[in-house]
């Protein structure tokens, strides 16, 4: 049993959060919102009213927040405060550089630390399936395997620090780009007569098949599970797409790398977003693909 604090317990962070409790740890959660406290004290975890609370006899802290600004100012706090030794994992999708530089307050203050992104959205939150990407040293990646168990499905370890990140924009980026293709393969196919399902049973089958289709099907009828059989109800919502898309596209910037279509696929979802499609799943952008 570890004591753990959780500093962010929103749609991913709360389920969890969740999860550490029923494997048996011992909780405390922060977040800013007070129902999203009263929501977290419900399934177990002891809700604390400051950062201090919540940290204070933690053996580990685990945050889920939406930005590296937000990362860096809550890990600029929390390491004046936990003791020297203590694990921090970051498990938020936020830039290289600001995870390289929480890791760097961490080992000032002769704390362990990871950069730990997810992939597997509030679904795999929930069901405990979630993918993790994880960027630290071996040890800090040992101490936290566990805790990353009981949340998650897979834990692959990338690299040093920032590592995580690193892999988390690069699978977000052919996410983005291979459910553009997708979407468009379907609004060609509506346009040539061919049924859903025909398209489906080929090309989830062939040389076309890839999660955004045997998984994730932008259309209704051939994956019942898709967002798309439920009115495009985010399981990962468009706005969170786009941050990805424009974090991949940063970090080509800094280094130099070519991405022509993932930059083409950040400015479709930023047309998308700006339509007032944000909230909506990010396979809905079938729709405005079909012109």
């Amino acid at each position: 049993m570890t004591n753990i604090a959780f500093i962010g317990l929103g749609n991913m962070g709360g389920p969890m959060a969740a999860n550490l409790v029923k494997a048996g740890h011992r909780v405390k959660g922060f977040d800013l919102s007070s129902e999203i406290l009263l929501a977290a004290a419900g399934y177990g975890v002891a809700p604390a009213t400051s950062l201090d609370e919540a940290t204070a006899d933690a053996e580990a802290v685990v945050t889920m927040l939406p930005k590296g600004v937000h990362v860096l100012s809550v890990w600029g706090d929390l390491v004046k405060t936990v003791k020297p030794g203590t694990l921090l994992i970051d498990c938020s999708t936020i830039d290289v550089d600001s995870a390289r530089r929480a890791h760097e307050l961490a080992a000032a203050a002769d704390c362990i630390s990871l950069d730990a992104p997810v992939s597997g959205g509030t679904g795999g939150a929930a069901a405990g399936t979630l993918t993790f990407m994880a960027g630290g040293s071996d040890g800090a990646f040992a101490n936290a395997h566990p805790l990353l168990e009981a949340m998650g499905k897979k834990i692959v370890h990338c690299g040093g620090s920032g590592a995580g990140q690193a892999a988390k924009i690069c699978n977000n980026m052919i996410l983005g780009i291979s459910m553009i293709g997708v979407c468009e393969a379907f609004a060609l196919g509506e346009k040539l007569g061919l049924s859903h399902q025909a398209l489906f049973d080929v090309a989830s089958t062939s040389s076309g098949q890839c999660w955004s289709i045997n998984t994730y099907c932008p259309v209704p009828g051939p994956v019942p599970t898709s967002p798309a059989n439920n009115e495009y109800r985010p399981g990962f919502a468009a706005a969170l797409m786009l941050k990805d898309l424009k974090l991949a596209q940063e970090a080509a910037l800094g280094c130099g790398a070519a991405t022509p279509l993932g930059a083409e696929a950040a400015q479709l979802f930023d047309l998308f977003a700006k339509q007032g499609h944000g909230g909506r799943d990010f396979s809905a952008i079938i729709e405005m693909l079909r012109g």
